[in-house]
């Protein structure tokens, strides 16, 4: 059993990377710069195409761009290993491809079944939808590591599609984590509100900064 981006309280972690044993304070600039080649690569797709399905081809691509030049053994694949986050099991790891090609169509559909840009609604479903999104991602945990990352870069790859900004989802360290996880296990329980405020007040953050 793995326990996914979790560590004991006053212990220094360390990871076998590509540039050899380091330390969490190594590797987080490492992680700052792999979600920076993510957001690249999403950001070229937008600019060459309209719309761009979220397949599990695209969804392994990304995170191989963004964390396999740190962890080439296992970015970029679905875990073959059963992992625990946030003190719950994820599913188990031989049903990970299934869910995935499922979790693939399921978004297919509710994208196009959004209402267009033009309509009165369509910021509430898409956040609605972006919400779902986060949650459903992290649920499954494809990945031995950078779900939640992960999840959040592809929410700005939704949001780019339709003409909107890309957002700064706080839920890395402190308070603003403590918020995503709460929000989090709201939504196993089928509560979307607090996640869905979280996206409001990213969205809201970044409209007001253009």
């Amino acid at each position: 059993m793995v326990k996914s981006g979790t560590k004991p309280k006053g212990a220094t972690s360390y990871k076998d990377t590509a540039f050899g044993i380091i330390s969490r304070e190594e590797l987080i600039k490492l992680e700052i710069e792999g979600i920076k080649r993510g957001l690249e690569y999403l950001y070229d797709l937008v600019q060459k195409q309209e719309q761009v399905a979220i397949t599990s081809e695209l969804i392994t691509k990304l995170h191989e761009i963004s964390f396999g030049w740190i962890f080439p053994k296992w970015a970029g694949k679905y875990r073959t290993i059963q992992v625990t986050f946030s003190d719950k099991e994820a599913p188990p790891y031989y049903q990970v491809s299934e869910l995935m090609f499922n979790f693939s169509k399921d978004i297919e559909s509710r994208l196009q079944n959004l209402p267009t840009p033009d309509k009165e609604n369509f910021i509430f479903e898409i956040i609605s939808l972006s919400a779902w999104f986060q949650h459903r991602f992290v649920f499954i945990h494809p990945f031995q590591d950078y779900n939640g990352r992960t999840a959040r870069m592809l929410t700005t790859f939704i949001l780019l599609q339709f003409k909107l900004p890309s957002i700064e989802l706080k839920a890395d360290t402190g308070d603003d984590r403590k918020q995503y996880l709460k929000a989090m296990r709201k939504a196993d329980d089928g509560d979307y509100k607090l996640l869905e405020r979280l996206i409001s007040r990213a969205l809201t953050d970044s409209l007001n900064h253009i």
